[in-house]
């Protein structure tokens, strides 16, 4: 039995070892894949980091597909049922490392993207695709690079659908139409290390940090909103000492992360957290890490095109959601872009024996399809 052509290029991206931040060819062999359907292509490489702009046409509305070819580390090769760059199918699952994160989506928008350029032909506006090898990494000279040259000149997206595995049991039951921001504080609290036997000539930092953390583990930041659950503040790691029991550490090392809402900027969390360890008059260091300020398409055409187009391919009525960690669309949704995040079933996704239902990926292409042929092809 012949593949399907999503399945075809599903197996030909998974089959290249691209473990981030390496592409492996994916990008070329996307190009060579749509410059006969009228694409104008663009690599955009930046350091270590390969990326892909594609456009076809010249006029707006422009509706993108967002994704990436790089993949996270398979782990040890044996521990998998087949080869994780051999993707193959068993009872239906094709298995092989990005088949749901998000090799898988690719092909279905590549598919789909080729059936509705051949049945419209004269479809408004323009198609493009914003494809990074850099998403599992540090996210540095992938999308943001990418938006930051497309904003320099003036090329904006007005809906950006990102291929990201959003579904819980079958495809399109949720759809991301929004992130919460993500913060990361590395704090050192200073004390005075000694011996245990003489506390009196040392500080002891993990006792003098403990009540502010705790005020700041249990602190209500925000009760959240009609599409996002209340601020989490979480430690993530915590370590002090030198490994004997008789000595008091010198200093105490505390990393924290917050997934918060559009209740919230990072600005105010930052100072509510100084705020709190200077009441408690610690002496201490904190470095902030922002992964990402949160966004939200709450409604609009490409919201509304999603749920339908949903609805006319599987009969469900999707659900909204913002839960889950950060993608790529956090970049793009700051340039004023409605941004949706719309992939298959993501059970497997990081895991060994990654896999995905091979007939899922027709069902996400024929709904990537129907949600072109809403969004180009219907009068306003």
């Amino acid at each position: 039995m012949t593949d399907s052509l999503v399945l075809t290029l599903a197996k030909d991206l998974i089959a290249r070892p691209s473990v981030t931040p390496a592409d492996e060819g994916c990008q070329q062999m996307m190009a060579e894949f749509l410059a006969p359907l009228g694409f104008a292509i663009e690599p955009l490489v930046f350091h270590d980091t390969t990326n892909l702009w594609a456009r076809k046409g010249t006029t707006t509305p422009v509706f993108c597909f967002a994704g990436h070819t790089d993949v996270v580390p398979p782990g040890p090769a044996d521990k998998w049922n087949t080869p994780p760059f051999d993707p193959t199918i068993v009872d239906g699952m094709l298995y092989g490392r990005g088949a749901a994160d998000m090799k898988g989506s690719i092909a279905s928008m590549m598919a789909a993207v080729k059936r509705f350029t051949t049945d419209h032909p004269d479809h408004k506006g323009s198609i493009a695709f914003l494809i990074t090898s850099d998403e599992e990494g540090p996210f540095i000279n992938g999308t943001p690079k990418v938006v930051e040259t497309l904003e320099a000149r003036q090329e904006k997206i007005t809906w950006c659908l990102v291929g990201e595995p959003s579904s819980t049991s079958q495809v399109g039951d949720v759809v991301k139409n929004g992130r919460r921001g993500s913060l990361t504080g590395d704090l050192t609290v200073f004390g005075i290390q000694g011996h245990v036997a003489y506390p009196h000539l040392a500080e002891n930092p993990v006792h003098l940090a403990t009540p502010a953390l705790n005020e700041l583990a249990g602190k209500q930041w925000d009760n959240g909103n009609e599409f996002f659950p209340a601020t989490s503040f979480q430690i993530a790691n915590i370590n002090a000492g030198t490994g004997a029991s008789n000595v008091i550490p010198g200093e105490l090392q505390v990393q924290f992360n917050f997934r918060y809402s559009t209740e919230l900027t990072d600005i105010q969390l930052k100072q509510q957290v100084e705020e709190i360890l200077q009441k408690h008059k610690l002496r201490y260091e904190l470095k902030w890490t922002l992964s990402g300020q949160p966004f939200l398409t709450g409604g609009g055409k490409l919201v509304e095109a999603t749920q339908n187009a949903i609805k006319n391919i599987t009969g469900l009525d999707t659900e909204l959601s913002t839960s889950g960690g950060t993608s790529d669309g956090r970049f793009i949704a700051p340039t004023g872009a409605q941004v949706i995040e719309l992939g298959p079933v993501n059970a497997t996704i990081h895991k060994v024996n990654e896999c995905v239902r091979a007939a899922d990926l027709e069902t996400l292409s024929n709904i990537y399809y129907e949600m072109m042929v809403q969004l180009l092809t219907k009068n306003d």
